[in-house]
Order: C-alpha cells, then sequence, then structure tokens
C-alpha cells in the first residue's frame, strides 16, 4: 500500500490512483500545494500493484541517446508560437494524421494546467509553450491504455517522472505508442501558482489607473479576464523571453479590449522564484528519472549554448535539442524538422538538467513560512534579493564598464579631431 512518509519518494504522477483496481486512492493537496495519493486502509486488498507502478520505487537504470540532433520546425508560424523549435508539434502532427492521439499539458479555463488528449492537429495549439506549473495528470493513463489497446497510435508527453509513471502502468510495451518527455528543471508548485494569479487579479482590480492605458482604467474581476498566458513569450527573442499574459477587458462600450501584458523573465514574480527553485516539489531535488530513466522514446528541450557550439543556426527564434532514445524514436518522420547532428556532450554543456537534480536551498522552507503571512511578490523579492556586498561588486563592476566606454569615446573624438 502506498504510505507517503518522506515527500521526496512521490512525484505526484498518479499511476498509483489510476492502477488501484479497488480505487482506494486519491491525490490530495497539501499545504505546498501539490497532490499526494492517500489510500483508504479500510478498502485497500493489499495487491502491491500502486508500488509496483511507482517510478520511484521502480526506477530503470541510466542511458544516454542513440542519436542526437540540434532540430526546428520548418514551418515558421508553429516555431514562433512554440517556446523553443517547435519540434514537439512536428512529432505530433503525423500521430494525428494517421488516426491517432497525442497526450499533453494545457490549461484549463481555471488556467490550471492538466493534461488531456487531442485528436486534431488545430487542438495541438493548446499544448504547445512551456508551463511552469505540475500538471494534473488525472485519468490520462488510462485513457492512453485504451487508446493502445483499440490499436491506435499514441503520442504521449510529459515530464521524465511522468512517462516512467505511465511505463509502469502499461505494464507492457506497446509498439503504437510513442513517449516524449522533455528537459525538466523541476515541476512548480500548483498552488503557487493559483496565488499568483489571485493576487495578480487583486492588484489589478485595485488599480485606479491601467499601467496600459491611463485614460481607460482597467479593472480585472477574476481570473476568467485571462485570455492567453505565454511563459516564454518570443517577442524579445528566444533567449531573452518575456512572461506574457493577453488580457479581455471591457472598454465601457459593452465590447472587449484585448490587452497584453509583458515583462521579461527575470522581472517577474512567478518566474523569478521558479527560476530560484523557491517552490518545486520536493522529489524534484531527488528526481527518480534523471539521466534518461523515463523509458521515453525521445526527449525535447531547449537547446540552450546552441550559440557556442552550431552558431551558423542560431537566429535567436528557437533550436530544440532532440535525443532518440529508442529504435522506435530512430523510426520516426522527421521530414517537417530541420536536422542537425550533434552530440550529448554538447547537449549537456547547457543542459545539465538532464542529468542532475536541483540543489535543496534554505531559501525553500522560508519560502514557505513567509508565504503564508505576506504577499507572494514581497516574499520572493525578498528571498531573491542579491546579498549586499554582490550587488556593490555589479554597480562597481558596471561603472567601471561606463568609465571605460566613456574614455574611449573621448578618445576616438580626439583622434577624429586631430585626423580633421
Amino acid at each position: 500500500m502506498i504510505n507517503i512518509e518522506d515527500k521526496k519518494q512521490c512525484c505526484g504522477c498518479s499511476a498509483c490512483v489510476q492502477r488501484c483496481p479497488k480505487q482506494c486512492i486519491v491525490m490530495k493537496e497539501d499545504e505546498e500545494g501539490f497532490l499526494y495519493p492517500v489510500a483508504d486502509k479500510d478498502v485497500c486488498i493489499d495487491c502491491n500493484l500502486c508500488e509496483q507502478v511507482c517510478p520511484v520505487l521502480r526506477q530503470r537504470e541510466e542511458r544516454e541517446p542513440l542519436d542526437v540532433y540540434a532540430a526546428f520546425n520548418k514551418n515558421e508560424e508553429v516555431r514562433i508560437q512554440s517556446s523553443s523549435g517547435g519540434v514537439f508539434t512536428a512529432l505530433a502532427e503525423p500521430i494525428i494524421k494517421e488516426g491517432g492521439v497525442v497526450f499533453g499539458a494545457r490549461f484549463n479555463e481555471d488556467w490550471e494546467v492538466v493534461h488531456d488528449y487531442v485528436e486534431t492537429v488545430e487542438g495541438l495549439s493548446a499544448f504547445r509553450g512551456s508551463k511552469y506549473v505540475q500538471s494534473r495528470i488525472g485519468c490520462a493513463f488510462s485513457q492512453a491504455e485504451q487508446f493502445l489497446k483499440q490499436g491506435r497510435k499514441v503520442l504521449f508527453s510529459g515530464t521524465p517522472c511522468q512517462i516512467a509513471g505511465l511505463k509502469l502502468f502499461l505494464r507492457k510495451e506497446y509498439e503504437n505508442l510513442l513517449s516524449v518527455d522533455f528537459i525538466c528543471h523541476g515541476v512548480p508548485s500548483p498552488g503557487v501558482w493559483r496565488q499568483y494569479l489571485n493576487e495578480f487579479i487583486a492588484l489589478m482590480g485595485n488599480k485606479k489607473n491601467s499601467v496600459f492605458s491611463p485614460s481607460k482604467p482597467i479593472v480585472l474581476n477574476s481570473i476568467r479576464d485571462i485570455s492567453r498566458i505565454e511563459f516564454r513569450n518570443k517577442r524579445l527573442g528566444w533567449k531573452k523571453y518575456s512572461f506574457a499574459l493577453t488580457l479581455s477587458v471591457p472598454d465601457g462600450h459593452g465590447a472587449k479590449n484585448t490587452v497584453l501584458l509583458s515583462e521579461p523573465y527575470n522581472k517577474n514574480i512567478f518566474m523569478k522564484g521558479f527560476l530560484a527553485d523557491l517552490y518545486l516539489r520536493p522529489s524534484c531535488y531527488a528526481c527518480p528519472s534523471k539521466c534518461l530513466k523515463s523509458g521515453s522514446d525521445v526527449t525535447i528541450g531547449d537547446y540552450w549554448g546552441i550559440q557556442n557550439v552550431k552558431p551558423e543556426i542560431d537566429d535567436d527564434k528557437g533550436i530544440c535539442c532532440l535525443l532518440v532514445n529508442s529504435d522506435k524514436g530512430k523510426n520516426i518522420l522527421f521530414a517537417s524538422m530541420e536536422l542537425i547532428g550533434t552530440s550529448f556532450a554538447e547537449v549537456l554543456q547547457g543542459n545539465p538538467s538532464l542529468i542532475k537534480s536541483v540543489v535543496l536551498k534554505n531559501e525553500r522552507s522560508q519560502f514557505y513560512k513567509q508565504s503564508s503571512q505576506t504577499s507572494l511578490t514581497s516574499t520572493i523579492l525578498d528571498l531573491t534579493r542579491l546579498p549586499l556586498l554582490f550587488r556593490c561588486k555589479i554597480y562597481i563592476y558596471n561603472l567601471l564598464l561606463w568609465v571605460r566606454s566613456l574614455l574611449s569615446f573621448k578618445y576616438k573624438m580626439g583622434s577624429d579631431y586631430e585626423d580633421k
């Protein structure tokens, strides 16, 4: 029977919930905003199926990929709409066109992240773009199993631990399954994400004047006034991506205006806390699925550092790294992708998360203590503020750069004057 004593021992994949023959396990949210399985001891028959499908208890062997590529979608529009190179869409479209089903993470009407499936090419747009929140799997493993047993092709995408959970849940290999995971830094708390959105709505609702249009105040009444969220908007480019919210707000005449709020990732409060590892799931600090242990056929991710490895293809529109991990993955149709061969070592240079878990910091426990007493914004700003000495060093460094550029400019102007 599943009994979580140490929260690092549960990645929240929900495989145990879906495999239990008595349906006596439910996922319950804890005080940090993460879901954990809780079993009804009175109904449990001690079959141990829940333990047999747990990716923490049943870890696979470490692997290295068979082939490694830098890749991007040849469709420019899809590429721009995607977080990096648009490779997920390129993998998914052939599955759909052959009558298959694609599973991925999308936002629901309350902007929670949930796993779902689509059967049309148009439906794939909901799965595009990174979502830095742990998705709620629900019954997606069971649904995928039903489709597989019907003989339909299935592409299932998710975090490495979710793919590991899916593989164990299925209990056998299916030739009609293509499993795709991505390079995962760690999954932030859905509870913190909910708190961030609620604070944002409250802030905008209380503003007398809008930062977007001072002459026409914008007041958000609920989370439903948000019409689009992008964690990785490319308005400033792929490397300097922005967090963007599209708002649908009343214009005072019965109609609605669409307004874009966009912040560079290092200025957005939620992203600052995520990148500082303040509210990742406890299991992320001891991830059971690093080193390609998930069993996925393909692993995708941003090819960070491509400008150092293959600068000739870096146009700042997004480049993926694509790791082919199985013979099944080798048989994928790559017709809609541009592929450039590279190496696992080169990918690792910019993506250490492939093999290393994030380091647990003292600030994590401080975050949960403070955020229950003060606003999320003030807590994150306080815990991500650089030490005074470090800030002074940065100030002095920037000052010296400014003085050097000023002297260089004066010297150049003097030289030009003498030439004349």
